[in-house]
């Protein structure tokens, strides 16, 4: 989830850096961008993730 809205905000510092504008003074594409990288870092990280019960490791149950 947190990589979606990574996606997003990246989208907006882009459009943001496109037409050199910056919203309420300070806030500029930079700022999405570093915003950006906290959410993915974040989502690299695990966090905001949906856990899943594992039986067994990666692999699920196994067969027997």
């Amino acid at each position: 989830m947190l990589a979606i809205v990574a996606a997003i905000v990246f989208g907006l510092g882009f459009l943001l850096d496109l037409l050199d504008t910056q919203i309420a003074g300070s806030i500029s594409g930079t700022t999405f961008m570093l915003l950006g990288l906290t959410l993915l870092a974040l989502h690299q990280a695990g966090i905001g993730t949906a856990s899943v019960k594992s039986y067994g490791g990666w692999r699920g149950r196994s067969r027997r």
